[in-house]
């Protein structure tokens, strides 16, 4: 059974990626798609705005739709939606045709993001340990790898839909023929001892979280949407420097993703999480007082750093939370829930940032989210584990395999790992039992 949580988490490290190519390959590639449309300078942000609002809805409605199908199935089709939108946006050449893209990638995006973070904290449940932040490096790798495709494309010159096609061509299929693998959680969550009170009524309890996942998004899409405007034009970079920063960050952000997962089963998510609000609040503490472009790219840097931590950390406290409740499907609501908050983030940091910028100053709007990620702080408990104890620096030494797989076969505790549920502890004075 060990090998089916093995496909399983490689499956979905792979869709991770693919999401991280095709979302690279729509915002990088926004002027191309602009100017392919002859959308003007005021209706852009029209259309830009419109992609996480839809986003959102998808999320909403994918919380309500994993109560009738399992999250693997929402992914294994709304993949598919995305790169084929991804595709009609290159495509097209009348607006209706760029707004009905936009519109099947933003709901699907939205559904992609909800149950691709549905399963990877049920799949870290089932491994007992922290490897979330393993699926969100996939996803950083795949904005790199993205990023690098749609310089190509703009270097070269060819129409969009050609540079978009091999990708969509390859990544289609491929992710299509992975999801055969993936694994599903349980259906019903046992009673944590002690577990949230009230926390089955209306999630009140995730608020912290939201607001940590909303902070995060405010620091991810000030870089990525005003680095560049800000090294060339405030710190004096050249326009061939200025495109460095943000693949530093993502850069910063895939090393962060890669080795944090150590850090959390080393140090505790609560440490690990006020680390990198420390880490990413004294990177904009530098960009803002940086006497020089070299300066603001180290800035930059330790922003990346302290950042990757908090979004797959707060999934995966959410998740875990949920799961406490003992409720059916309350950890695919809180994922779903915390996830519109990505958007939230998405849609208020770039405008905040930019009219701050216009009306006082960069150097001061850049405060703003180092003083906004310094929040994480005071709810930094909220990532505390429960009973589970994964993420907490008491690992359990072995994998528990549970859940149920994406072909909706049962999969049962193997022989290490006793007669509870996942993640529970052996009753005192008991020997755990041999699996079937």
């Amino acid at each position: 059974m060990t090998d089916v949580l093995r496909r399983g988490r490689a499956s979905l490290a792979f869709s991770f990626l693919t999401q991280g190519v095709a979302f690279a390959l729509l915002v990088t590639r926004i002027p191309g798609i602009q100017n392919r449309y002859g959308v003007s300078d005021g209706m852009l942000p029209v259309f830009l705005a419109a992609v996480p609002i839809l986003a959102g809805i998808g999320s909403v409605s994918t919380e309500r739709l994993v109560r009738r199908v399992p999250p693997s199935r929402v992914l294994r089709w709304s993949q598919p939606v995305v790169l084929l939108a991804l595709l009609g946006v290159g495509a097209g050449r009348q607006i209706a045709v760029l707004a009905l893209a936009l519109a099947a990638f933003g709901l699907a995006v939205g559904a992609l993001d909800a149950s691709m973070n549905m399963l990877g904290v049920s799949l870290q449940r089932a491994y007992g340990r922290s490897i979330m932040l393993s699926f969100h490096a996939a996803y950083s790798l795949g904005g790199i790898a993205g990023a690098s495709l749609a310089w190509v494309g703009a270097h070269y010159g060819p129409p969009l839909w050609v540079s978009y096609l091999p990708v969509v061509l390859v990544l289609l299929p491929a992710a299509l023929v992975g999801s055969r693998w993936y694994v599903d959680g349980e259906a019903q969550a046992p009673v944590e001892k002690g577990g949230e009170a009230g926390a089955g009524g209306g999630l009140k309890w995730l608020l912290p979280l939201c607001l940590v996942m909303t902070v995060a998004y405010i620091g991810d899409s000030t870089v990525s949407n005003w680095s560049a405007k800000y090294l060339q034009d405030v710190l004096g970079g050249s326009e061939q420097m200025a495109t460095v920063p943000y693949n530093v960050y993502m850069v910063t952000t895939l090393l962060g993703r890669t080795v944090g997962d150590i850090g959390v089963r080393r140090f505790g998510a609560v440490a690990m999480v006020r680390a990198g609000a420390l880490v990413a609040a004294a990177g904009f503490a530098v960009v803002a007082g940086a006497p020089g472009a070299w300066v603001g790219m180290l800035g930059f840097t330790l922003v990346g750093l302290g950042l990757c931590v908090l979004v797959p950390q707060t999934f995966a406290a959410a998740g875990r939370r949920a799961y406490g409740t003992g409720r059916p499907g309350a950890s695919d609501a809180a994922v779903a829930r915390l996830n519109v908050f990505n958007y939230v983030g998405f849609l208020v940091g770039s405008p905040l940032v930019g009219a701050l910028g216009d009306a006082w100053s960069y150097r001061g709007a850049m405060l703003v989210p180092m003083v906004l990620v310094l929040v994480t702080l005071v709810h930094a408990r909220s990532f505390a584990p429960g009973a589970d104890r994964y993420g907490g620096g008491h690992e359990r030494p072995r994998t528990a395999d549970v859940g149920r797989s994406s072909n909706g076969l049962r999969l049962r505790p193997g022989p290490s790992d006793g007669p509870g549920p996942a993640g529970a502890d052996p009753q005192p004075g008991h020997r755990p039992r041999p699996g079937p």
